[in-house]
């Protein structure tokens, strides 16, 4: 042990400096740490709404787009199918769409703001399959309906508003997305008219 005097202002300036070099050192560290928690601009772009010009589209069409890795269809519904669909509730499982898969403003026999429009997210509720859009010939999968979807991996089927029939795997109707329309010629998609 060094009987020296203690320079108390030394030692002073040498805990200033380490708490400083310290600081520094942790925020160099810190800064891309909490950055990290951030979404890439490419998470940022796969999640943001989707733009659909639906002005050219023609009456029994499906237009796909995707919107956060998921297909997701834009169909012009007929004046035929748009009075089929009341009719068909006794064969479908939540007719009224009970289960929220859909916003609210969608929450109608229709499962739309437009009864000509019709927009769902692609995918079968019951294993994630992409059922096929049957304009036509939807008639010979199910007794009496002019067309819906049909998706071929377990049988499940969808009217034309996107519920599902029963006695199929599939639990729920098809997701409704959030979506508002610009204006006549173009719906966004992923976006509530509230939150745009």
């Amino acid at each position: 042990m060094s009987n020296a005097p203690v320079n108390s202002g030394r030692r002073k300036f040498l805990t200033l400096t380490t708490a400083v070099v310290g600081g520094v050192g942790a925020a160099a560290v810190a800064v891309p740490f909490v950055k990290s928690w951030s979404p890439s601009e490419k998470a940022k772009a796969a999640g943001a709404p989707v733009s659909v010009k639906i002005d050219k589209i023609q009456p029994g069409q499906l237009v796909r787009v995707e919107w956060r890795g998921k297909p997701v269809w834009v169909v012009a519904r007929t004046d035929k199918v748009i009075k089929e669909l009341p009719t068909i509730e006794g064969k479908l499982r939540d007719p009224k769409s009970s289960e929220p898969q859909q916003p609210e403003y969608a929450t109608n026999e229709l499962r739309s703001i437009k009864p000509e429009l019709f927009i769902a997210v692609g995918i079968c509720t019951h294993l994630g399959c992409s059922p096929t859009y049957l304009p036509d010939s939807f008639g010979e999968q199910v007794e009496g309906v002019e067309s819906g979807f049909f998706c071929p991996c377990h049988g499940s089927k969808f009217d034309m508003a996107g519920r599902v029939f029963q006695n199929v795997p599939a639990p729920l109707n098809l997701v409704i997305p959030p979506h508002h329309y610009v204006d006549d010629a173009t719906v966004l998609i992923g976006l509530d008219k509230g939150d745009a």
